[in-house]
């Protein structure tokens, strides 16, 4: 595996591009995307004080974006940690695989949209803490 460090995980601005109805802010793959969107989910209904997320991939990558409201990722890569705060629409997270996410404190009302570049295998997730050490350790 090519570790990956929570340096690694960068906050992309998508730009947009406003009109007087409202603002509109475009995700192409082929563009400056860092990966081919293969899968999208979205988050939402999270009851206050609940968190979600907390794992890690071991090939997909994920981009995380606040469609709605605002919450924080914590990232780790089990050395180093730090958080992103998202709350704007025209502004995501990317994780690339091998970075532990976990995604808290939702504002009411929040939504939290997911792009994946791989789609759903549960065979890559590692969703518990001390074998993604083992894993990212190997």
């Amino acid at each position: 595996m090519d570790k990956k460090t929570v340096f690694e995980c960068s906050v992309i601005d998508l730009g947009k591009v406003s009109f007087p109805e409202g603002n509109l802010t475009v995700i192409e793959n082929d563009s400056q995307f860092p990966f081919d969107v293969r899968r999208v989910f979205y988050l939402y209904d999270i009851a206050g004080g609940e968190s979600r997320g907390a794992h890690s991939h071991k090939e997909c990558h994920q981009f995380l974006i606040a469609a709605s409201g605002s919450f924080e990722v914590q990232l780790d890569d089990g050395k180093y940690k730090t958080q992103v705060f998202l709350n704007r629409p025209d502004v995501g997270l990317h994780i690339p695989p091998g970075v532990w996410a976990s995604e808290v404190n939702f504002s009411s009302g929040a939504i939290c949209l997911v792009l994946a570049s791989h789609t759903y295998n549960e065979n890559d997730y590692i969703r518990n803490y001390d074998d993604y050490l083992k894993y990212i350790n190997e």
